[in-house]
């Protein structure tokens, strides 16, 4: 029996399908994958998914296996190593964004508790049911949340870049009503 998809998972990049069907849309709580996912979607700015989930596990080694703490110390020398890597995506403002990520996560962490309760603060808990046939770039919400991340001194965190986290750490479901693991109960509508 062969599973339906979204369209957008190629059926021959083995890859690609594990990330659909045990990652993007499953709500996500754990604070380590949170912060990852926040700059890989940064860093994805320009370039196609696939290039940065194929370089994601030299990004961890790269990142210190993204230790905001460990990060947020980051000096020019470990820029330099960093922007030597083949294995990640070798722009200078993608790499100072994490680091200044690192910071804004710190600081967030402070005085939100971190960004499981922050995200799904939003949300009131509940994954957002989107699913509709067209998957929209950018809504409310992430206009919403974009500016108060940047107000909060995150880089790399337009709209359209946290609309794809949020669908990607399952804050808003947006798999197609024909995908298999489309879920229209439990969650509320897309604002």
């Amino acid at each position: 029996m062969t599973l339906s998809r979204c369209g957008w998972v190629p059926s021959t990049n083995a890859l690609y399908v594990a990330y659909h069907d045990n990652e993007w849309g499953v709500p996500c709580h754990d604070e380590r994958r949170l912060f990852e996912m926040l700059n890989l979607e940064g860093a994805q700015a320009g370039l196609s998914w696939s290039t940065i989930l194929n370089k994601r596990a030299t990004y961890r080694l790269a990142f210190d296996d993204w230790d905001a703490r460990k990060i947020a110390l980051y000096d020019a020398d470990k820029v330099a190593q960093l922007l030597a890597d083949p294995g990640i995506v070798r722009n200078r403002l993608k790499i100072a964004a994490a680091i200044t990520n690192a910071r804004a996560y710190l600081r967030l962490c402070d005085d939100e508790g971190g960004l499981d309760a922050y995200l799904w603060g939003f949300v009131g808990g509940v994954p957002v049911q989107g699913g509709i046939a067209a998957a929209p770039t950018k809504t409310t919400l992430s206009d919403q949340l974009s500016k108060d991340l940047l107000k909060r001194g995150f880089k790399f965190v337009g709209p359209t870049i946290v609309y794809a986290y949020l669908q990607g750490i399952g804050v808003v479901n947006d798999h197609a009503p024909h995908c298999y693991l489309y879920a229209g109960t439990g969650s509320a509508p897309l604002p």
